[in-house]
Protein backbone atom coordinates (compact mmCIF):
# COMPACT_ATOMS: atom_id res chain seq x y z
CA UNK A 1 0.00 0.00 0.00
CA UNK A 2 0.99 3.48 -0.86
CA UNK A 3 -0.10 6.91 0.46
CA UNK A 4 1.07 10.08 -1.21
CA UNK A 5 2.41 13.02 -0.09
CA UNK A 6 1.44 16.81 -1.77
CA UNK A 7 3.74 17.00 -4.48
CA UNK A 8 4.19 19.33 -7.24
CA UNK A 9 2.22 18.58 -10.45
CA UNK A 10 4.39 16.24 -12.86
CA UNK A 11 6.61 16.92 -15.65
CA UNK A 12 6.71 15.85 -19.01
CA UNK A 13 2.67 14.77 -19.03
CA UNK A 14 2.20 13.42 -15.75
CA UNK A 15 5.12 10.78 -16.04
CA UNK A 16 8.39 12.32 -14.27
CA UNK A 17 9.87 10.16 -12.19
CA UNK A 18 9.22 9.50 -8.14
CA UNK A 19 10.87 10.39 -5.40
CA UNK A 20 9.48 7.50 -2.83
CA UNK A 21 10.20 7.44 0.69
CA UNK A 22 10.03 4.24 2.92
CA UNK A 23 8.37 4.62 5.98
CA UNK A 24 9.79 1.62 7.26
CA UNK A 25 13.52 2.38 6.69
CA UNK A 26 12.74 5.57 8.51
CA UNK A 27 11.32 4.15 11.45
CA UNK A 28 14.40 1.39 11.28
CA UNK A 29 17.12 4.03 11.01
CA UNK A 30 15.36 6.12 13.97
CA UNK A 31 16.93 4.10 16.70
CA UNK A 32 20.46 3.98 14.98
CA UNK A 33 20.26 7.65 14.51
CA UNK A 34 19.99 8.30 18.82
CA UNK A 35 22.75 10.79 20.05
CA UNK A 36 23.24 13.48 17.11
CA UNK A 37 22.12 16.81 17.27
CA UNK A 38 21.47 17.51 13.90
CA UNK A 39 18.55 19.99 12.76
CA UNK A 40 16.66 16.34 10.73
CA UNK A 41 13.79 18.78 9.97
CA UNK A 42 15.29 20.99 7.92
CA UNK A 43 15.53 21.91 4.40
CA UNK A 44 11.82 19.96 4.23
CA UNK A 45 13.57 17.31 6.16
CA UNK A 46 16.57 17.11 3.44
CA UNK A 47 14.15 16.30 0.83
CA UNK A 48 12.03 13.87 2.35
CA UNK A 49 9.10 16.02 3.55
CA UNK A 50 9.29 17.64 6.96
CA UNK A 51 6.02 17.11 7.48
CA UNK A 52 5.75 13.57 7.13
CA UNK A 53 9.62 13.02 9.27
CA UNK A 54 8.07 14.42 12.07
CA UNK A 55 5.15 12.34 12.25
CA UNK A 56 6.65 9.51 11.87
CA UNK A 57 9.27 10.37 14.58
CA UNK A 58 6.12 11.53 17.13
CA UNK A 59 4.57 8.18 16.78
CA UNK A 60 7.22 6.31 18.15
CA UNK A 61 7.90 8.81 20.30
CA UNK A 62 11.15 10.37 19.28
CA UNK A 63 12.95 13.92 19.60
CA UNK A 64 13.50 15.11 16.43
CA UNK A 65 16.48 17.64 18.09
CA UNK A 66 18.62 14.62 19.11
CA UNK A 67 18.93 12.52 16.28
CA UNK A 68 21.85 12.30 13.32
CA UNK A 69 20.30 13.43 9.71
CA UNK A 70 22.75 10.92 7.70
CA UNK A 71 21.93 7.96 9.68
CA UNK A 72 18.31 8.72 10.11
CA UNK A 73 17.96 9.49 6.41
CA UNK A 74 20.33 6.27 5.39
CA UNK A 75 22.99 8.31 3.34
CA UNK A 76 26.09 6.28 2.11
CA UNK A 77 28.88 6.08 4.76
CA UNK A 78 26.36 5.24 7.59
CA UNK A 79 24.73 1.33 8.56
CA UNK A 80 21.16 2.72 7.83
CA UNK A 81 18.57 1.94 4.97
CA UNK A 82 18.46 4.88 2.24
CA UNK A 83 15.39 5.76 2.90
CA UNK A 84 14.35 7.57 -0.94
CA UNK A 85 14.96 6.08 -4.03
CA UNK A 86 14.32 7.82 -7.24
CA UNK A 87 12.55 5.63 -10.14
CA UNK A 88 11.56 6.56 -13.58
CA UNK A 89 9.74 4.60 -16.26
CA UNK A 90 11.17 3.37 -19.78
CA UNK A 91 9.49 5.47 -22.59
CA UNK A 92 10.69 3.59 -25.66
CA UNK A 93 13.21 1.98 -27.36
CA UNK A 94 15.23 2.88 -30.58
CA UNK A 95 18.70 1.39 -32.05
CA UNK A 96 21.67 3.45 -32.53
CA UNK A 97 24.07 2.50 -34.88
CA UNK A 98 28.06 3.02 -34.53
CA UNK A 99 28.90 6.47 -34.33
CA UNK A 100 25.64 7.87 -33.68
CA UNK A 101 25.46 10.97 -31.36
CA UNK A 102 22.60 11.01 -28.80
CA UNK A 103 21.23 13.94 -26.74
CA UNK A 104 22.43 17.53 -27.39
CA UNK A 105 26.32 17.95 -28.18
CA UNK A 106 26.68 14.55 -28.90
CA UNK A 107 28.71 13.45 -25.99
CA UNK A 108 28.13 10.59 -26.55
CA UNK A 109 28.86 8.38 -29.85
CA UNK A 110 28.16 4.44 -30.26
CA UNK A 111 31.02 2.65 -30.51
CA UNK A 112 29.35 -0.25 -31.62
CA UNK A 113 25.62 -0.79 -33.16
CA UNK A 114 23.05 -0.85 -30.10
CA UNK A 115 19.84 0.25 -28.78
CA UNK A 116 18.83 2.82 -26.71
CA UNK A 117 16.16 3.65 -23.98
CA UNK A 118 14.65 6.82 -23.36
CA UNK A 119 13.67 7.34 -19.59
CA UNK A 120 11.63 10.02 -17.29
CA UNK A 121 14.18 11.99 -15.08
CA UNK A 122 16.11 14.31 -16.15
CA UNK A 123 17.40 17.82 -14.22
CA UNK A 124 14.29 19.58 -13.68
CA UNK A 125 13.90 16.57 -11.58
CA UNK A 126 17.38 16.25 -9.62
CA UNK A 127 19.18 14.31 -12.22
CA UNK A 128 21.61 16.74 -12.72
CA UNK A 129 23.77 17.20 -15.80
CA UNK A 130 26.81 15.70 -14.52
CA UNK A 131 25.01 12.08 -14.16
CA UNK A 132 25.74 11.60 -17.97
CA UNK A 133 28.14 8.94 -19.29
CA UNK A 134 28.92 9.15 -15.74
CA UNK A 135 26.87 6.01 -13.74
CA UNK A 136 24.22 3.33 -14.01
CA UNK A 137 20.48 2.72 -13.61
CA UNK A 138 18.63 -0.33 -12.80
CA UNK A 139 15.95 -1.72 -14.88
CA UNK A 140 14.71 -5.18 -14.50
CA UNK A 141 17.44 -5.84 -12.13
CA UNK A 142 19.94 -5.09 -14.74
CA UNK A 143 22.45 -2.20 -14.72
CA UNK A 144 22.28 -0.16 -17.71
CA UNK A 145 24.18 3.11 -18.29
CA UNK A 146 22.80 6.73 -19.03
CA UNK A 147 24.87 8.13 -22.03
CA UNK A 148 24.84 11.63 -23.14
CA UNK A 149 23.97 14.81 -21.84
CA UNK A 150 20.89 14.46 -19.72
CA UNK A 151 18.29 16.49 -20.87
CA UNK A 152 14.99 18.58 -18.33
CA UNK A 153 12.49 15.62 -17.80
CA UNK A 154 14.69 12.85 -19.59
CA UNK A 155 17.52 10.69 -19.95
CA UNK A 156 18.76 8.37 -22.43
CA UNK A 157 20.21 4.72 -21.42
CA UNK A 158 22.25 2.47 -23.43
CA UNK A 159 20.41 -1.19 -23.27
CA UNK A 160 22.69 -2.94 -25.77
CA UNK A 161 20.62 -6.43 -26.19
CA UNK A 162 18.41 -6.07 -23.32
CA UNK A 163 14.76 -5.79 -24.08
CA UNK A 164 13.22 -3.48 -22.51
CA UNK A 165 9.17 -2.44 -22.16
CA UNK A 166 7.34 0.74 -22.52
CA UNK A 167 6.39 1.51 -18.98
CA UNK A 168 9.73 -0.35 -17.24
CA UNK A 169 10.88 0.64 -13.94
CA UNK A 170 13.86 2.53 -13.76
CA UNK A 171 15.90 2.82 -10.30
CA UNK A 172 17.93 5.92 -10.67
CA UNK A 173 19.28 5.06 -6.65
CA UNK A 174 17.95 3.08 -3.92
CA UNK A 175 18.84 0.48 -1.51
CA UNK A 176 22.02 -1.24 -3.01
CA UNK A 177 21.69 -4.15 -0.57
CA UNK A 178 18.39 -4.73 -3.22
CA UNK A 179 20.79 -4.12 -6.51
CA UNK A 180 20.26 -0.42 -6.44
CA UNK A 181 22.47 1.87 -7.78
CA UNK A 182 23.64 3.59 -4.70
CA UNK A 183 23.19 7.47 -4.14
CA UNK A 184 27.44 7.15 -3.29
CA UNK A 185 27.69 6.62 -7.52
CA UNK A 186 26.12 10.22 -7.76
CA UNK A 187 28.31 11.61 -5.21
CA UNK A 188 31.39 10.47 -7.14
CA UNK A 189 30.34 11.46 -10.01
CA UNK A 190 29.31 14.90 -9.22
CA UNK A 191 31.20 16.29 -6.32
CA UNK A 192 27.71 17.13 -4.82
CA UNK A 193 27.07 15.39 -1.29
CA UNK A 194 24.53 12.95 -0.39
CA UNK A 195 22.45 15.46 1.90
CA UNK A 196 22.41 17.83 -0.93
CA UNK A 197 21.71 15.46 -3.69
CA UNK A 198 18.47 13.73 -2.07
CA UNK A 199 17.00 17.73 -0.86
CA UNK A 200 17.55 18.30 -4.46
CA UNK A 201 15.69 15.80 -5.64
CA UNK A 202 12.89 15.97 -3.19
CA UNK A 203 12.56 19.24 -3.63
CA UNK A 204 12.55 18.69 -7.46
CA UNK A 205 10.27 15.28 -8.29
CA UNK A 206 7.37 13.84 -7.20
CA UNK A 207 7.63 12.51 -3.80
CA UNK A 208 5.55 9.59 -2.39
CA UNK A 209 5.66 7.66 0.94
CA UNK A 210 6.22 3.33 0.78
CA UNK A 211 4.96 1.59 3.67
Amino acid sequence: MTSTLPARASAAGGVAPIAWVSEAALRHNAALAVGGDDDVLAADAWGHGAEWVASVLAGQGMDATALDAPTLFGLPGTRARPVMSLRGRALGTKPLLRGEGVSYGYTHRAPRDTTVALVTGGYAQGVVRALGNAVTVSIDGRRHRIVGRVAMDVSVVDVGETSIARGAEVVFFGDPAAGHPSLEEWTDATGWTASEIVAAVGVRAERRVAE
